[in-house]
Parts: C-alpha cells; structure tokens; sequence
C-alpha cells in the first residue's frame, strides 16, 4: 500500500504540492492526471524517497519513507521498479546491460546465466524477441525504447511500478501498445501501479481509479464515470480539452475488452 498524508512540496516561491492525500491499495493501478507542469512526477517520486515532502508522510508497506536510512531506503527501491518519462537507456551499453541494471539482487546480477534468463524472460513480457538484447539504444524506435525501459523496471521482480509518463512523445499506435503493457503486467505479475499522465484516454482505459491534480491539490478522483459526473469546472476542463469523453465511448471501451 502506498500512502501520502498531507504531503506539502515548494521550490523556492513556487507551490507544487499543497496539502496532497494520496493513496493506492495493493493491486490497484491509479492513474496521476494533470496538465504539465503540475507536480504528477513531482508526487511520484516522493514515494521511492528520490523527494522528500516539506511536511507530511509518505508510507510504502507501512515503512515512514521520510525515515528510512541509506540501507533500508536501498531495500524499499528494490521493490519499486520506476519507468522514467524517456526510457533513460544508456546509450553506451546494449539493451541486455541496459536491462541487467534493473537486477535489484546483487548477488544475481552477478550471475551471468541467471542475467540471460532474466533478460529475455522480461523481454518477452513486454513483447519484445530475445535478439533485442543485442541492440542498442540508437538501434531502437521510441517505442522499443519505451518497452525496453518497463522491461529494466521489472528485472527485479517489484511489487510496485510507477510510471512516469509512459506515452509521451509516441504515435497512438506505440501509446496503444505500452497502455496494453501496463494492463498485462498488472493482471500477469499483480503489481501494484501508479501512472502518471496528461493523456486522458491513456488513463481511462488502463486504471482502477483516476486522481486529477490540480492547482497543488488532488481535485477529484474516482473511476472515469465518476470523474465525468464531477461538476468542478477545472475537472470538467481539463477532461473535455484534449478528448470529448463521453458514457458511449466507455461501453465501447469495455465492449472490446478495456479494464474499465
């Protein structure tokens, strides 16, 4: 379970959070909207400790992340894959090197037979042929990169992944692909997820719960028809900018097998 109290983050003058509750039950993927700029990756890493709050908690397995020494911070990470907005690869090491950074085990990351299953195991997750451990970044699309970045997050076996735009910058072929993923890893490793996203499709299709930040605050939440029904002009803005969401296209979501 991952929970934020009454978390308060500024830098310098500027507000980004302002009293945020946030919470995510075991298993549960909640998808983080709001327009750029508005703290979404702020908050997220507030929870694997890479941001400490000005005040309030941040709790992950009940664990005070604010507390947490070097060592036991480090153990907390290693159950917390993270997928940076832009993969993050290191151009200078394969994808299979790329990857094996993601081996939380220390011992097993050493492990050079174990290192290959894994990699080709996590390739296969997400739906990429074993070959593509002998590439390189430069060699990828944005989308490969993208899968490759998930596939380095779930290398360590993670009961928690927190996705840092996963979308952006992709066709909506490629973003269809990676919203897929985040379905299939869900309900295929049970982790537990949080999303951060601008793009309200993206949201309304893969999550269990949406949370609208806004103005430093979580403005509204709830599964999409009750995000619909909020009479918040801010909310009703912000869904409505980008995509007219309406009730038909959610039947037609779950008609072709959406986890609406």
């Amino acid at each position: 379970m991952i929970e934020l109290k009454n978390v308060y983050k500024r830098f310098g003058e500027h507000v980004v959070l302002d009293g945020v509750d946030f919470v995510v039950q075991p298993g549960e993927t909640v998808a983080l909207l709001g327009p750029s700029g508005v703290g979404k990756s702020v908050l997220l890493k507030h929870i694997n400790g890479l941001i400490h709050p000005d005040a309030g908690e941040v709790f992950v397995e009940g664990m005070d992340v604010r507390l947490l020494k070097r060592r036991e911070l480090s153990r907390l990470r290693s159950q917390v894959g993270y997928v940076f907005q832009y993969g993050a690869l290191f151009d200078s090491e394969n994808v299979f090197e790329n990857i094996r950074l993601g081996i939380t085990d220390d011992e097993a990351a050493k492990d050079r037979a174990f290192c290959e299953r894994r990699v080709v195991e996590c390739l296969g997750l997400v739906n990429l042929p074993p070959d593509t451990a002998e590439k390189y970044p430069a060699e990828l699309s944005g989308g490969m990169r993208k899968r490759v970045g998930i596939a380095r997050a779930i290398a360590g076996q993670p009961m928690y992944l927190l996705y840092d735009e996963p979308t952006s910058g992709l066709d909506p072929v490629n973003a269809s692909i990676i919203d897929s993923l985040v379905e299939k890893l869900r309900d295929e490793l049970g982790v537990t997820s949080v999303v951060v996203t601008h793009d309200v499709r993206s949201a309304f299709q893969i999550a269990n719960r949406i949370a609208l930040l806004h103005e430093g605050k979580i403005r509204a939440e709830g599964n999409p028809e009750q995000l619909l029904a909020v009479e918040d002009e801010a909310v009703q803005r912000f869904l409505g900018r980008d995509l007219d969401i309406t009730l038909a296209q959610l039947k037609r979501y779950r008609t072709h097998g959406s986890s609406l």
